[in-house]
C-alpha cells in the first residue's frame, strides 16, 4: 500500500521573534509525521538553527524579508526545506576549521552547518545565485 504524502508550508517575515513560531511549526509536523521524541528535537533544533543563519546572515535581519520552511512527509521520510532570497552560502566553498580550531581562535560561527547535518540523516543545498537559496534536511522515519 503506498503512503500519502502531506504538504505543509510556514512563511515568516525574517526576524528572530518569528523563530518560536517556526519551533512549533516544525514540532508539529515532526509529531504529525510520527518521529520519535528524540527525532522532533533533533528536527526542531536543526532547522531553527537553518532559519537563524538565514535571518543573520542571508538577510543581515532585515525584517521585509521572508522566511520560508516546506515540509513534506509521508510514511518514511519527513523532507524540511529553508528557502530564502537573500546572500548565497555555499558550504562547500567555506573553510571546515575543526571545531578544535574554531575553539582556540574564539571564533564565532561555522558550527551551525556541523550541527544540522548531526541532527539530520541527509543536507543538501540548491542556490540559485541572486534568485534563491535551499536547504534541504531529511529525517528518515524509524518504525519500530
Amino acid at each position: 500500500m503506498s503512503s500519502i504524502e502531506r504538504k505543509f508550508t510556514l512563511k515568516v517575515p525574517s526576524s528572530t521573534e518569528n523563530l518560536a513560531l517556526i519551533r512549533e511549526f516544525v514540532t508539529t509536523i515532526g509529531n504529525q509525521a510520527g518521529l520519535d521524541e528524540s527525532g522532533v528535537t533533533q528536527l526542531e533544533l536543526a532547522v531553527d538553527e537553518a532559519c537563524a543563519n538565514v535571518i543573520e546572515h542571508a538577510y543581515g535581519h532585515d525584517i521585509t524579508k521572508e522566511v520560508i520552511v516546506r515540509a513534506i512527509f509521508d510514511s518514511e521520510a519527513l523532507r524540511i526545506a529553508v528557502i530564502d532570497e537573500g546572500r548565497g552560502f555555499d558550504p562547500n566553498k567555506t573553510p571546515q576549521d575543526s571545531v578544535e580550531q574554531l575553539i582556540h581562535e574564539r571564533k564565532s560561527g561555522g558550527l551551525g552547518i556541523r550541527l544540522i547535518k548531526t541532527l539530520m540523516d541527509e543536507v543538501s543545498y540548491e542556490i540559485v545565485p541572486g534568485q534563491k537559496n535551499e536547504l534541504h534536511m531529511i529525517k528518515k522515519i524509524r518504525k519500530e
